[in-house]
């Protein structure tokens, strides 16, 4: 088996130590557009199909208006290889590939774009058609520079290359024949999948990655496009039944060295700014109620030290507390005489004392050396505050906070 895949497949150098040298003449590869490649690929002859397919005679017309999944169609010929079935095990590797693009593309702040079975295809000399063949996944980096609006394939010198073109391979055919083909287009990076679940018991499971320099494929350790995403983890990804925390690690890497080359990050995703965003509101929150805790903390540890009796959540239940100063909060503490005298000094009146939550209530003017005053100097939080800050606090410090909303 492995000498006769040696002798269909194309020309392709695999790296010793790390390190690859082309042997082919050289060909200029760019991810950019380019003229159609002058050399259309192997032979109709040496792209024999296996079992697989379905060898079918299309004429131009009726392959345009074909809808069922085709492989390969050469125009000249007329013939197409038609797929015959697709299986689970076929198609996941593809939809899982585009799930984790999105997944990068939520760290790197821009999107990424995947076409799935988008037709590749080459013009003649008369600038029809005249070969056409489907991947199982194509992603671009930089979805504005596609231009396949209205079109029905990517046309190899008039369109940008996908940065990944991914094939799943289950019968072989990929390595003996379509690299052939992505070879002399011109495409920069292939993946190929065997997966773990691939039918061909004596398949080697693994992905390949295979990177165009200077018009021939090598074999690379790690992507081009997703830089630093080796080929083994690419694999494990691929099959993953889960998504796993070494896997999330590895795509939020690749995720954030892409939005550091470009000057983006996570909040340039609508979906992942809404994330954080959200993330600290709650943090900020979770923040707010610590603080209010330790101040809490701090006024029963003053008060009982004064041999004051206090309840145990006393006083988080009083509403001017929130918005109270720390410094305010410790003169009340040194200087009441009970838990109502605290709650007093704060501005509120008994009957709230227990747990009061609306933003408007009761509120008493009161000093340091005298009681509170009638409940006719009570008014409205927003409205007055100052009516209700003890002299001596008032004098170095405010009791109220406003909001941030209304402070603007």
């Amino acid at each position: 088996m492995r000498q006769r895949w040696a002798a269909n497949a194309p020309n392709i150098v695999r790296p010793k130590a790390g390190v690859g040298t082309p042997l082919a003449a050289p060909r200029r590869a760019s991810a950019s557009r380019r003229r159609p490649p002058a050399d259309l690929g192997p032979s109709l002859a040496e792209l024999n199909f296996d079992g697989a397919y379905r060898r079918r005679r299309f004429t131009a017309d009726e392959i345009a208006d074909h809808d069922g999944r085709v492989e390969f169609w050469d125009r000249t010929s007329e013939t197409a290889f038609e797929v015959r079935e697709t299986s689970p095990h076929h198609e996941r590797p593809a939809q899982l590939l585009s799930a984790l693009a999105e997944l990068i593309a939520a760290v790197r702040g821009k999107p990424i774009r995947c076409f799935g079975t988008m037709d590749l295809a080459v013009r003649g000399e008369d600038g029809r058609l005249v070969r056409r063949m489907q991947a199982d996944q194509s992603l671009y980096l930089h979805p504005e520079r596609c231009n396949l609006v209205g079109r029905s394939a990517m046309v190899v010198g008039e369109n940008h290359y996908p940065d990944v073109v991914l094939e799943v391979d289950n019968t072989t055919d990929v390595r003996r024949h379509k690299l052939k083909l992505y070879q002399a287009w011109g495409f920069p990076e292939i993946w190929v999948e065997v997966p773990e679940e691939s039918p061909r018991p004596k398949a080697q499971r693994g992905t390949t990655i295979y990177v165009l320099e200077d018009g021939t494929f090598r074999v690379a350790e790690a992507s081009r496009a997703f830089p630093g995403w080796k080929a083994a983890d690419i694999h494990v990804a691929l099959n993953e039944r889960r998504l796993s925390n070494r896997t999330a690690a590895i795509l939020e890497r690749i995720g954030t060295e892409l939005g550091d080359r470009e000057g983006s990050g996570p909040d340039g995703h609508p979906v992942s700014r809404s994330l954080r965003q959200r993330a600290r509101e709650e943090a900020q929150k979770e923040a707010a109620a610590r603080e209010l805790e330790s101040r809490a903390a701090m006024v029963r540890q003053l008060m009982i030290a004064r041999g004051l009796p206090v309840g145990a959540n006393f006083p988080l239940g009083l509403p001017t507390f929130a918005v109270a100063s720390a410094e305010a909060i410790a003169d009340a503490a040194l200087r009441c005489e009970s838990s109502e005298d605290f709650a007093a000094r704060l501005c509120v009146t008994a009957a709230e004392l227990p747990a009061a939550t609306d933003a408007t209530f009761c509120l008493r003017q009161s000093t340091s050396e005298a009681a509170p005053q009638s409940n006719e100097a009570c008014g409205d939080v927003a409205r007055a505050p100052s009516a209700c800050i003890p002299a001596p606090v008032a004098a170095s410090s405010s009791i109220f906070r406003a909001p941030a909303d209304s402070q603007t």
